[in-house]
C-alpha cells in the first residue's frame, strides 16, 4: 500500500517512458494520485494553494501516463510517461534537469530550450527598479546578507531574550515552530504576488513578506548551525530573481522549500532554504522591485533596535 507522509504527501519521479529521461519531481496527495489514475493524465498537489494541479494546463505540454511504479518503501512514485508537446518543464526545457552541477557550483546548460516560456505563459518578468551591474548587485546583496546572518548567530550564541523576541525565539523555539511560521509567510507571500493579501500595495507588501520569509528562513538556518556558505542566500535570491519562471514554478519552489526544510536532515534543508530565497528573488521580480529591498528592510529594523550599525 502507498505510503503517504504526515503531511499526506508522496514524492512522484516523472520519467519519460520512450527516452527513460528524468523529466521532473513533484507531489501527489491521495487525491492527486486518484484523479492521474482515473484520468490518465498527471495531476499533483499543491501545498500553498491546498489545491490539485494538472500538469500542462497551462502550457498544454501534458504527460500521458503510461505505467506509476511504487518503490521498495513504498514512500515515493515512479510514474513514466509519454510528454506531450516536447517540453516538461515550465521554462520550456525537455527536462527540469538541464543545467549540469559543476565543482565550483556553478551551473552549466546541458540542453536547448524547446520553447520560450514567455510566449507560451504569456507574461515576462517585471523589470528591477534600478537595475545595476550583475557583479555589483550581488556582492552588495551578499554583504548585507551576511551582516543580518551574523546578527542573529550573535542573539543566538548570546541570550538576549529580554531585549529580543528574536533572540527569544532562537532560545526558546524549536524546528518545527519556526518551520510552522515560515510556511505561514510562505502563503502570505504567495497571497500578495496572486492580489489576494495586499494591504499597502504589491510593491510594499512584496517588501514586507519577503523579508518575512527570509527572516524564517535564517532563523532555521541559524537553529541548524547552517554556514553562510553553504547556502549561499544572496546567489539563491539572485538566481531566483533571474529566471523568469511563471506561477506554476512558484508553486513548485514554495513545495520544496517546506518539504526539504521539514526534513531537518542537514543536506535537503540547506537545499529547501536555497528554494525558499529563489522564491523571494522570484516574488521580487514579480512586483517589480530591487532584490535587495527586503534584506535592507530587515538591516533598517535592526539598526533602529541598536543591533548594527
Amino acid at each position: 500500500m502507498v505510503k503517504f507522509d504526515r503531511q499526506g504527501l508522496i514524492p512522484v519521479v516523472i520519467q519519460d517512458e520512450a527516452t527513460n529521461e528524468v523529466l521532473m519531481v513533484a507531489f501527489m496527495n491521495e487525491e492527486a494520485l486518484q484523479r492521474t489514475r482515473e484520468t490518465g493524465y498527471t495531476h499533483f498537489y499543491s501545498r500553498s494553494r491546498g489545491a490539485i494541479w494538472h500538469k500542462g494546463e497551462q502550457s498544454g505540454n501534458v504527460q500521458e501516463v503510461r505505467t506509476i511504479h511504487v518503490n521498495c518503501e513504498e514512500n515515493s512514485l515512479l510514474v513514466r510517461v509519454m510528454q506531450h508537446g516536447g517540453a516538461a518543464c515550465h521554462e520550456g526545457y525537455r527536462s527540469c534537469y538541464y543545467r549540469r552541477l559543476l565543482p565550483d557550483d556553478s551551473y552549466e546548460y546541458s540542453a536547448e530550450r524547446v520553447f520560450n516560456p514567455d510566449e507560451v505563459y504569456g507574461h515576462g518578468t517585471a523589470m528591477p527598479e534600478q537595475p545595476l551591474g550583475v557583479q555589483k548587485q550581488v556582492q552588495e546583496l551578499e554583504q548585507k546578507m551576511r551582516q543580518l546572518y551574523d546578527v542573529y548567530l550573535y542573539l543566538r550564541d548570546h541570550d538576549m531574550s529580554t531585549q529580543s523576541n528574536t533572540s527569544r525565539l532562537l532560545q526558546e523555539k524549536g524546528h518545527a515552530y519556526l518551520t510552522a511560521r515560515l510556511a505561514d509567510e510562505i502563503e502570505e507571500l504567495a497571497g500578495v504576488q496572486r492580489g489576494e493579501h495586499l494591504h499597502s500595495g504589491k510593491q510594499a507588501d512584496t517588501v514586507l513578506e519577503s523579508s518575512q520569509v527570509g527572516y524564517w528562513l535564517l532563523l532555521i538556518a541559524a537553529t541548524n548551525f547552517v554556514r553562510y556558505e553553504e547556502m549561499q542566500p544572496h546567489q539563491a535570491i539572485w538566481d531566483g530573481y533571474n529566471e523568469q519562471g511563471d506561477a506554476e514554478r512558484a508553486i513548485e519552489m514554495q513545495q520544496e522549500c517546506l518539504s526539504l526544510v521539514a526534513t531537518a536532515q542537514h543536506e535537503a534543508l540547506v537545499r529547501g532554504l536555497r528554494e525558499g530565497f529563489l522564491l523571494v528573488g522570484w516574488a521580487c521580480a514579480q512586483a517589480g522591485i530591487d532584490p535587495q529591498r527586503p534584506t535592507e528592510f530587515d538591516l533598517e529594523q535592526m539598526r533602529r533596535k541598536g543591533l548594527v550599525e
